[in-house]
């Protein structure tokens, strides 16, 4: 009998025990479903968030440096960093002056207020003030109108671009352009509409923002003057050059003698990139700890029942020994039987976790791919046949004469 022979058989006795037995066999899987949900929905979750962040960190660009008074991530105290004086729009502009490595350079800050249309009302909405380089810096396109030009932003006018939902909320299939929303006491034209762009990080809408000239801005609405500096690096391989000659220029600009600390942080991609792997490593391997044990629940489940099916067959394999069945046929056969009863497990859990997966999708960044699919089909298979080699190993070890008079 060849090994394929062997495995077709195998195949055949499994399915025909599990029908004989198939209360017993559902409830022993229970613990393998319970195994396989857990982890296909903190694979489908992981995969999810590793996808949103490549979305969300494209929008930073890899070839952008953010000067800021914070640094996105540090180990020094709060106080040391909150004690850093603001970046002010003209230490903004005396930087854009003076570097020499840079494509564009934005100048921008931000609050959230409440902005009217009429007698609508959107509360909440992001308020932006940025220069004519943030659109390009940001990657945005245009859904119709145009960006502001230098002239507005140095003339401080009272002009505003809005984002695709804002806009659709408030105009809906109405021509926006030259409409007039008001923040506060001041009435800003619309002059432009951003393309969709989505949700940073899978949260944060960047479809409900309101942007302004960054000298209105500062006029209008900036209680606290800070601001950040967004440079777009004009050649990648020069990414450290760039970094040290904004350094030089932002000490040069904010006087800061001879050995004396920074008091800004320059940020970039990578830094958020060493945080999400930190993060994901650590959510990675606490899901992995939960689904180990609810896996080894439901082998343990499978363990014994596969004893008892041993136990119960006892005859039958005394009597297939006798006539000719190799040991490695007996543990293949208990071996098919265990993986067959997990990889059902297996499927019923996959049922279970892919509407449950629709479900999260509405909270948080949810995606159940084939590979997360083959994953799960693959975890069932293996912890069958780990949990089902002792039964089988015993059966395939049996004396057919000790068999053969077991009752």
């Amino acid at each position: 009998m060849n090994f394929l022979t062997e495995i077709k058989e195998g195949l055949l006795i499994a399915f025909e025990a599990i029908r004989a037995s198939k209360l017993r066999s559902g409830l022993t899987t229970l613990g393998i479903v319970i195994g396989i949900v857990t982890v296909t929905l903190m694979g489908t979750a992981i995969e999810g968030l590793n996808a949103a962040f490549l979305r969300s960190i494209s929008a930073i660009g890899a070839d952008v440096l953010f000067i800021s008074k914070y640094p996105w991530f540090s180990e020094d105290p709060w106080w040391k960093v909150r004690n850093r004086r603001d970046i002010l729009l003209q230490d903004g502009r005396a930087l854009r002056a003076q570097q020499q490595m840079a494509d564009a350079v934005s100048i921008e800050s931000g609050t959230r207020k409440s902005v009217k249309y009429l007698d609508r009302t959107a509360s909440n909405i992001v308020i932006v003030g940025n220069n004519e380089d943030g659109a390009a810096i940001a990657g945005m396109t245009m859904k119709t109108g145009r960006w502001f030009s230098a002239a507005e932003v140095d003339g401080s006018r009272p002009v505003c671009v809005v984002g695709a939902d804002l806009a659709t909320s408030f105009f809906g299939f109405d021509p926006p352009l030259g409409k007039k929303l008001r923040v506060d006491e001041t009435n800003y034209e619309v002059i432009g509409v951003v393309d969709k762009r989505g949700k940073f990080m899978g949260m944060e809408s960047l479809d409900n923002q309101l942007h302004l000239p960054i000298t209105r801005f500062v006029t209008d609405h900036q209680r606290w003057p800070g601001v950040t500096v967004r440079v777009k690096v004009r050649d990648m391989k020069q990414m450290d050059e760039a970094r040290e000659e904004l350094r030089g220029v932002m000490r040069r600009v904010r006087r800061l003698e001879p050995g004396k600390d920074d008091d800004f942080s320059i940020n970039a991609q990578e830094a958020f990139v060493r945080m999400f792997r930190r993060v994901s490593t650590v959510i990675a391997g606490v899901g992995l700890f939960i689904t180990g044990l609810s896996l080894a629940v439901g082998g343990i489940g499978i363990m014994n029942i596969m004893f008892v099916s041993v136990a119960e067959r006892t005859r039958e394999i005394g009597i297939r020994k006798a006539i000719g069945a190799k040991r490695r046929t007996i543990l293949l056969q208990f071996l098919i039987e265990a993986a067959t009863i997990c990889l059902l497990g297996g499927l019923v859990g996959l049922g279970i976790a892919w509407p449950l997966s629709r479900v999260m999708d509405q909270f948080l960044p949810a995606t159940l791919s084939l590979p997360i699919v083959g994953m799960a089909l693959g975890v069932s298979i293996l912890t069958g046949v780990v949990a089902g080699f002792l039964p089988a190993w015993r059966a395939a070890r049996m004396n057919p004469v000790d068999a053969l008079r077991a009752e």
